[in-house]
C-alpha cells in the first residue's frame, strides 16, 4: 500500500495529513477525505478504511488542529465549528483535492454537514457515519441510554462530574461501562482504536462537547436540521445497531436530506468501520461506485 504524509499551512500552524493509496488518485475515482470525530480524537481509529485502497481508491486523513500530529490551537476562542470548516478548505487547497467524496464520523459528520451546507465546489458525495444533525436531540438520546446503566454506575459518573474529578480511575471505569455497550463492542479494543481514543485532547473535547451524556460545551445548541433540505448531492448515512447515535437521533437526518440512503451495521455500536470493517468497506465502495457511475465517470 502506498502511504504518503505531509503538512499544510493553517492559520500560521501546520495541519498533518496522511494519504493511503495512489496519488494522484485513479482517474474517475475522487479520493475519500476523512473527517475524524471527537472533537480532539486523532484520525487513527478510522484507518480500517485504508483497505479501500485494495478497491482502487485513495483515502486522505488528517488530524484536526489541536490533536494528533497537527499543531495545537492555543486560543480557546478558536475552538468553534467555523475554525474546523476553514481547516477542511485549507487541507483541500494544500493537497490539491479538487474533487472529493467527504466522509465524516461522529463530530466529523457534523463538521461535514457544516462544510457541505456552504456549497463548496468539487464535493461529489457525503458519507455521514454515526452522526446527527442535532446535538440537543443526540444528547437527549444518549442520556436515555445512560439510564439503562446500573444505578451505581450512574451515581459514580454524576458524583465525579459534579466534583470536577472526571480524570479519576473510578470515573474512567464507570464511563467504560457506557462505551462497551454503545461505542465499541469489541473487547479488548483494537489496538489502533485504543491508541487513538487514548490520545484525545481532553481540554478541546470538554470545551466543545463535555461528556457524552452531559453536553455542556460550545456545541450544545448546534442543530442544522432545518437546513438539511439545502443539500443537493448523494448522501449515505451509516450507523451501528447498538450505536449511541440512536435511530431517533438519525431519522430526522435521513428524512431531511432528499434521497439519503441509510445503512445499518447489525453487529456494531459507534465504530462500524472497526467492528465490521469488511462489510463497511463493501457498502461504502458500492455507494461510491454508484455515485461515480451516475456522474458519468469511468
Amino acid at each position: 500500500m502506498e502511504i504518503s504524509e505531509g503538512t499544510v499551512p493553517f492559520r500560521g500552524r501546520r495541519t498533518w495529513y496522511r494519504i493511503a493509496g495512489p496519488w494522484p488518485a485513479e482517474q474517475g475515482r475522487p479520493p475519500l477525505l476523512v473527517l475524524h470525530g471527537g472533537p480532539g480524537v486523532p484520525h487513527g481509529y478510522l484507518t480500517d478504511l485504508d483497505d479501500m485502497t485494495s478497491l482502487g481508491r485513495t483515502v486522505v486523513y488528517y488530524d484536526q488542529a489541536g490533536c494528533g500530529r497537527s499543531d495545537p490551537l492555543d486560543d480557546p476562542a478558536e475552538w468553534t465549528p467555523d475554525t474546523f470548516v476553514e481547516e477542511v478548505g485549507a487541507v483541500r487547497d494544500g493537497i490539491g483535492l479538487d474533487r472529493i467524496h467527504l466522509f465524516g464520523h461522529s463530530w466529523g459528520g457534523m463538521l461535514a454537514l457544516e462544510y457541505a451546507l456552504r456549497r463548496p465546489p468539487g464535493l461529489e458525495s457525503l458519507i455521514l457515519a454515526g452522526t446527527s444533525a442535532s446535538v440537543p436531540l443526540l444528547a437527549s438520546e444518549v442520556r436515555r441510554l445512560m439510564e439503562r446503566l446500573p444505578a451505581a454506575v450512574r451515581e459514580t459518573l454524576a458524583r465525579h462530574e459534579a466534583a470536577g474529578t472526571t480524570g479519576s480511575p473510578e470515573y474512567q471505569e464507570a464511563a467504560a461501562a457506557f462505551f462497551r455497550l454503545w461505542m465499541c463492542r469489541i473487547t479488548p479494543l483494537p489496538e489502533h482504536v485504543a491508541k487513538a481514543t487514548g490520545a484525545v485532547n481532553a481540554e478541546l473535547y470538554a470545551a466543545m462537547l463535555g461528556a457524552e451524556w452531559n453536553v455542556t460545551g460550545t456545541l450544545k445548541d448546534w442543530d442544522v436540521t432545518a437546513r438539511l433540505g439545502e443539500l443537493d448531492l448523494p448522501v449515505l448515512v451509516t450507523t451501528g445497531r447498538y450505536d449511541e447515535i440512536t435511530p431517533a437521533a438519525v431519522q430526522p437526518l435521513v428524512e431531511g436530506i432528499r434521497g439519503a440512503q441509510w445503512m445499518v451495521f447489525e453487529e456494531s455500536a459507534h465504530l462500524s468501520t472497526a467492528e465490521e470493517p469488511e462489510r463497511y468497506r463493501a457498502g461504502l465502495d458500492s455507494f461510491l461506485s454508484r455515485v461515480e457511475s451516475d456522474a458519468g465517470h469511468p
